[in-house]
């Protein structure tokens, strides 16, 4: 059975559906990968992206659509793989680990290769004149993938390198709609013909599989995930990534699987009753992400702190803003490394906001507000 959905040009690779099945969290059997594979397929997705970080994920994929041709006539052709490589390692350990991929994944070749986790300067430099640059157009050359992308958590200043370098076709993204600071450099990739992806909206974006009462009375008639995931298909974002563990969790995708224009009345007016709401519970102490407020000389990341502080007083996503505050200092180059604690007062940042906030005494608060034990990332 032939599924009606929408696909979209992914970079110079094959098209690809609304929505993109991430597997870190189905590596807990075959039959769990199987399951969500297969869940996947009847909403619509062709789309399937993965690691060899994420455990066992590879092989799973690889069986699972092995299984899926024969229980279910789904052709593997029908897939579009998108796998990951550190960018680290010389050229035959590069080349030997993908060998291991594809052999994993029961496939010659695969759709897409992201440069995974391109966070630091020292990353771009091996993709531009390391052995990066070597094993990409090895594999380009010998066509084991169609096209080369990456995947960031990095500085706006480098994801704009990386965009613009001239080596990858499509990106990775941190988009969403409660943190719209990467989505001016979504729209430059888009406008150089890149596809875009973009991480995590239901659970990176603020966890809005379970929203706050603030945010569902603001939402209505929609739910705040709803108007989370449209917002960003009506800025063009390619497709969205969804980290599904059940067949639940395939609702909005199925829903949406189509959802490709312009925002409705009824969906701006909803977009814009959460800000209402949001502005008014901060009142004059919003932090507008201008980011005039840095380089801080202690290296505070300020925006990204005080946006936890809109996210959990504004929008009322307290726990998924203590989870990311208590992150902070324990994935390396995956977050950021310093928290609220090592502000000195020197009131450096003060005179530089336009908003004219008390930003010491805000990130103070914050730290109060948020800290807890801390935790880790799921997979490194």
């Amino acid at each position: 059975m032939t599924i009606n959905s929408q696909k979209r040009s992914f970079g110079r690779g094959a098209k690809v559906s609304l929505f993109t099945l991430g597997t870190m969290r189905a590596t807990d059997s075959l039959e769990k990968m199987y399951s969500i594979i297969k869940n996947a397929y009847y909403v619509g997705i062709n789309h399937i992206e993965t690691a060899p970080s994420y455990g066992d994920a590879e092989s799973l994929i690889g069986n699972s659509i092995k299984k899926l041709a024969i229980e279910e006539n789904i052709k593997e052709k029908n897939w579009v793989i998108t796998s990951k490589v550190l960018p680290k390692g010389d050229f035959d350990f590069l080349k030997n680990n993908f060998k291991k991929s594809l052999k994993k994944l029961n496939r010659e070749k695969i759709n897409n290769l992201a440069i995974h986790g391109l966070n630091l300067k020292k990353h771009l430099d091996w993709v531009l004149a390391g052995e990066g640059k070597k094993f990409i157009s090895w594999i380009l050359e010998k066509e084991l993938v169609d096209q080369v992308g990456f995947s960031s958590h990095g500085s706006y200043s480098l994801i704009k390198d990386a965009i613009n370098c001239e080596v990858f076709t499509f990106c990775s993204l941190h988009l969403h709609y409660l943190d719209q600071s990467k989505i001016a450099l979504a729209e430059e990739a888009i406008k150089k013909g890149m596809g875009v992806l973009a991480i995590s909206p239901a659970d990176k974006g603020g966890r809005l599989y379970s929203p706050s009462d603030i945010l569902i009375e603001a939402s209505k008639p929609f739910h705040p995930l709803e108007l989370a995931y449209r917002f960003l298909l009506a800025k063009g974002i390619t497709t969205l990534s969804l980290g599904a563990t059940n067949k639940k969790d395939f609702e909005f995708a199925h829903k949406l699987r189509n959802s490709f224009e312009e925002l409705t009345k009824l969906e701006k007016s909803a977009l814009n009753k959460i800000e209402e709401v949001s502005n008014e519970r901060l009142n004059s102490t919003k932090c507008q992400q201008c980011r005039s407020c840095i380089p801080c000389p202690n290296e505070v990341p300020i925006p990204e702190i005080l946006r936890l502080r809109n996210i959990s007083i504004g929008y009322g996503q307290l726990e998924f803003s203590k989870e990311r505050y208590n992150l902070i200092g324990k994935a390396g180059h995956w977050w950021e490394e310093k928290n609220s604690s090592f502000c000195q007062e020197c009131n450096e940042c003060v005179p530089r906001c336009p908003s004219k906030l008390d930003i010491p005494n805000l990130l103070k608060e914050t730290h109060n507000l948020l800290i807890e034990n801390p935790t880790k990332r799921l997979w490194g």
